[in-house]
């Protein structure tokens, strides 16, 4: 593997139980997730998209502690060319499918070569393996990669919804009723708020 791959030990207590996330698609997420326990080959790919601050990295850490899964973490913003996904490679070795471009795709990590990595790892892992993609901004995504196939289900991860502040009242200051939770929720449905900027505003 890579040098590029890194083991990650999230020890985050994040849980679907703790979770703020839109309620139904935390369901959906569940059972899907679930589907390992029917014993058969399980893979999954997933795309998280959102704002920064929106639960991205504690939805991962709930699937990990959910699935008992070990976590690979892998940064391709500093990654250079395709190579890099795979770690270097022998000088005498011929260059791989879909490089023979040197001068173009010398110094840039190409769609095609990324993709013929996704594929490699599906090739190279046995049963029970998910591959998650985070992203702040889905748009900017070639169309090849949403495509089905690709990605198993896209979760788009919101802003505060009234549901998650009134999970996060009641984990971060134990309560569930209060003559200002109404003004406040008002207020949530009128702005954008992240989920993780609404406890640094209730401890003060």
């Amino acid at each position: 593997m890579s040098d590029v791959w890194i083991p990650v030990h999230l020890d985050h207590p994040s849980n679907f139980d703790t979770l703020v996330m839109d309620l139904e698609m935390k369901k959906m997420v569940m059972n899907d997730l679930d589907y390992k326990k029917v014993g058969k080959a399980w893979k999954r790919v997933y795309l998280l998209d959102g704002p920064p601050g929106t639960g991205k990295s504690s939805l991962i850490a709930a699937m990990e502690n959910h699935l008992k899964f070990d976590v690979y973490d892998l940064e391709l913003t500093p990654l250079d060319n395709n190579t890099d996904l795979v770690g270097e490679q022998p000088s005498n070795s011929p260059p791989s499918s879909g490089e023979s471009n040197e001068n173009e795709n010398k110094y840039k990590v190409t769609l095609s070569g990324f993709l013929n990595f996704v594929d490699g790892l599906w090739s190279g892992c046995g049963d029970k393996r998910i591959i998650i993609f985070t992203m702040n901004h889905k748009e900017k995504l070639d169309p090849a990669l949403l495509r089905p196939g690709r990605m198993d289900m896209n979760i788009h991860m919101s802003y505060c919804t009234l549901s998650g502040f009134r999970l996060l009242v009641h984990k971060y200051i134990d309560v569930n009723d209060h003559n200002s939770l109404e003004e406040i929720e008002e207020l949530i449905e009128s702005v954008e708020v992240t989920p993780a900027k609404v406890p640094g505003k209730m401890m003060r």
